[in-house]
């Protein structure tokens, strides 16, 4: 059945929305305290981050983009010129996305402010998503200075879709990090009861790559024997970051779920 849902993988929602609101990149010319707690942060980086938010959720890449230094570098190899066209594509395929930012914590270092953040991105069905609902989370840290940012790091991310009046309820098990070469366990399990219907699935592992934010995969969807999909995976045995992924579809519906696996030296 491959290309069945190519719309799922066309987009990778989870890596362009993680590059798509670095909203602490907009500290412009904030000068922040030495101290790092959300509490005492500055008026004007709670509004900024508002500020992003906003612009964001308008789908607004030129507000965006304006706050990334020339010289941006990105933990998955992005560039300022292949983000503005991820993000660009991303919005077209999802134009009514609502990003809303939480920031967690900030430092000083020398003349930058190292900021993290938590974004949440939600997306109603649309005909140019496919009706595909989305909900996302984004957990990321900017490095910014003269009031651009100039370095992004994914620490953690996990993207949500589903179609359907009734898509499948998943409970993913998946690590967040694993060591270099080592096992580790996949499973997606369907919470509600089967009746009669029949599961159709599968799991997709890929290296983060910047062409990846773009280009299509297919996925091949088989029959499942049980309810959800079991997998044993292993590590890369080189440092790096996977998406990895599990699409269970059912007479009711489709969900697909992406995680990003972090993978260290031992």
């Amino acid at each position: 059945m491959r290309n069945l849902i190519p719309f799922l993988l066309q987009r990778k929602p989870s890596r362009l929305l993680a590059i798509s609101l670095l909203a602490c990149g907009l500290l412009t010319s904030l000068k922040c305290a030495q101290a790092s707690t959300v509490q005492n942060a500055p008026a004007e980086l709670q509004s900024l981050l508002s500020q992003v938010d906003t612009a964001a959720s308008r789908g607004d890449i030129k507000g965006v983009v304006q706050f990334y230094s020339p010289n941006f570098t990105h933990s998955d190899g992005l560039t300022r010129p292949s983000m503005e066209k991820a993000l660009t594509s991303l919005w077209q395929r999802y134009p009514k996305l609502k990003y809303t930012t939480q920031l967690q914590s900030w430092k000083s270092e020398g003349n930058a402010i190292v900021a993290e953040t938590v974004t949440n991105i939600t997306g109603l069905p649309s005909a140019t998503s496919d009706n595909m609902a989305l909900k996302a989370t984004i957990r990321s840290r900017q490095r910014i200075a003269g009031g651009k940012i100039l370095r992004q790091d994914i620490i953690s991310e996990r993207t949500l879709l589903t179609s359907g009046a009734k898509p499948p309820q998943i409970e993913l098990k998946l690590p967040q990090q694993v060591k270099v070469g080592q096992q580790y366990n996949l499973d997606a399990i369907v919470q509600e009861p089967l009746g009669d219907d029949y599961l159709l699935g599968a799991a997709l592992e890929e290296t983060v790559k910047p062409e990846k934010y773009l280009t299509p995969t297919p996925v091949d969807l088989e029959l499942l024997s049980s309810g959800g999909i079991f997998k044993i995976g292993r590590a890369p045995t080189v440092p790096g970051s996977q998406w990895i992924s599990a699409v269970v579809m059912r007479g009711g519906g489709t969900t697909m779920i992406t995680q990003r696996l972090q993978v260290v030296n031992r």
